[in-house]
């Protein structure tokens, strides 16, 4: 009889679930917004000067003021562990995201981020940039 009992609670436990199946994917699933992620690696000329690093990050930070940046993120080379697929060659990091193309578009075009090219480009031998959409 208890195994009537716990076949019955299975069975009665299987079919609420396949009745809930359809109303489940009847829900609307939330879309990922469509996001660019913008990230830069800057490589000073002068790598051992405290000076020019200060003014460069000093410069990425003034890009915060572009109203279309929705996120950024500014960083220097963490002291983790070394090992061979870590990069920390790079000098300072600016990671940020727009809600799209347009918006990256506005901040390459922005006057601050102009300026920022006049005033620190002399200071970093080398950029690198990646631009990412999500999927």
């Amino acid at each position: 009889m208890t195994t009537t009992k716990n076949s019955r609670r299975k069975f009665i436990a299987t079919a609420s679930l396949l009745t809930l199946a359809p109303a489940f994917e009847a829900l609307p699933m939330k879309k990922e917004k469509q996001v660019l992620v913008h990230h830069v690696f800057f490589w000073l000329k002068n790598a051992d000067s405290k000076e020019d690093l200060s003014k460069l990050v000093a410069g990425v930070k003034s890009l915060a003021k572009i109203e279309t940046i929705r996120t950024i993120h500014i960083g220097v080379p963490a002291s983790t562990e070394k090992r061979d697929v870590v990069d920390a060659s790079y000098s300072v990091s600016e990671l940020m995201f727009f809600d799209d193309e347009a918006g990256q578009k506005i901040y390459q075009d922005h006057p601050v981020h102009q300026k920022f090219i006049a005033d620190c480009s002399h200071l970093w031998d080398k950029v690198v940039v990646y631009d990412v959409i999500n999927v």
